[in-house]
């Protein structure tokens, strides 16, 4: 018994040795990709100077405003006004979208599941298109008409999800299957608004449903990110809860006190909020909330408690380099995040499957 718990012991060490690992690793891939473009390259030391030596850089960020109220050199102003904001809006995004995948597929017992499929993205996109083709929107400023109807209509998605699936006989498969009829309705419906669009709306909405990290300013990208950070906290709380789930359905779950109903109400109110703030501004930005997790999985366990931590690291380094690699592979052509992380992502997650497989037998 004590080798049991010494072995245990040390497979958790290494477990949060590799996530410490990790996140240096996302740090310095964010100070190499803020410093790396077409129209300026900077190594990492002369970034890390221009980021944390403010004396060089004489113009300071005004608080939540987004504006730079003088002028500094050239190269600040690259890393500060076009790089730093589209960084910081891929690792909170990456953050986000993998956290938010980790708590759908923990929570309702489906490796495929992710926050886009569960009807977040149909909703979005459901509104996205009104804003666009029908001029319909809850916002009265023109220029947040988008975000804010992508925002709410993924909400009002969700919560439909969440009714719909309490009337059947309380599952895990109720919600999904709730989940994925909304999908094919909002797309009929969004499919129906594109037939009668003008090609401007349409090349709009196919642009925004590419998803991309350069929307958002450095104002939205500060809020954006202070959200997810209040967010997190009350993901990580509900990883006992899922380890529970995870073990043996919803009867053992019950006999140790756990409510399997509004434990998945509530993760899927949270997972909804991280996914809805995020694609409101960037747009779909999908494969990363269904493949982080399971690569985190496949690398360091089951356990939620080192499982969401890891998937939202394991997340954001997938964000900026796919987004990285995007904007500088055929420079000055920016290829979106979204249709990268398919391109990148897909493969490695095939190989980490296949792999994991083979040592399976």
């Amino acid at each position: 018994m004590e080798s049991i718990s010494e072995k245990h012991v040390l497979k958790g060490k290494n477990q949060i040795l590799f996530i410490i690992i990790l996140t240096i690793s996302t740090l310095a891939l964010s100070l190499f990709s803020m410093g790396f473009g077409s129209s300026s390259q900077l190594d990492m030391f002369s970034t890390m100077k221009i980021i944390f030596d403010f004396e060089q850089y004489s113009c300071l960020i005004v608080p939540f405003s987004g504006e730079f109220p003088c002028n500094g050199d050239y190269q600040s102003r690259i890393v500060w006004e076009l790089r730093f904001p589209r960084i910081l809006m891929g690792v909170t995004a990456g953050v986000a979208l993998a956290t938010a995948g980790a708590l759908m597929q923990g929570c309702l017992g489906n490796p495929l599941v992710s926050p886009l499929t569960l009807g977040v993205a149909s909703g979005a996109a459901l509104g996205a298109a009104l804003a666009i083709v029908l001029n319909f929107s809850f916002f009265p400023i023109s220029e947040l008409a988008i975000v804010a109807n992508a925002f709410l209509f993924s909400l009002i998605v969700v919560a439909i999800i969440i009714q719909l699936g309490n009337m059947r006989s309380i599952t895990a498969e109720s919600y999904i299957l709730v989940g994925i009829a909304i999908t094919f309705i909002t797309g009929a419906i969004v499919s129906t608004m594109q037939y009668f669009a003008t090609d401007a709306q349409l090349s709009q909405l196919a642009h925004w449903s590419f998803g991309s990290l350069s929307r958002p300013d450095l104002s939205n990208a500060l809020w954006i990110t202070l959200a997810i950070i209040w967010l997190m906290p009350r993901s990580i709380r509900w990883s006992w809860d899922l380890n529970t789930l995870s073990l043996s359905g919803d009867e053992f779950a019950i006999s140790t006190g756990v409510d399997p109903v509004t434990t998945r109400r509530n993760i899927l109110i949270i997972s909804a909020l991280m996914t809805s703030i995020v694609i409101a501004f960037t747009g779909l930005i999908g494969f990363v909330g269904l493949a982080a997790p399971h690569m985190s999985r496949l690398l360091i366990g089951n356990d939620y408690r080192k499982l969401i931590p890891c998937s939202a690291v394991f997340g954001a380094l997938l964000v900026v380099f796919a987004d990285t690699v995007g904007r500088t592979l055929f420079a000055p052509i920016v290829i979106p995040v979204g249709i990268m992380l398919s391109v990148i992502g897909g493969p490695f997650f095939m190989y980490l499957l296949l792999n994991n497989r083979g040592r399976a037998h």
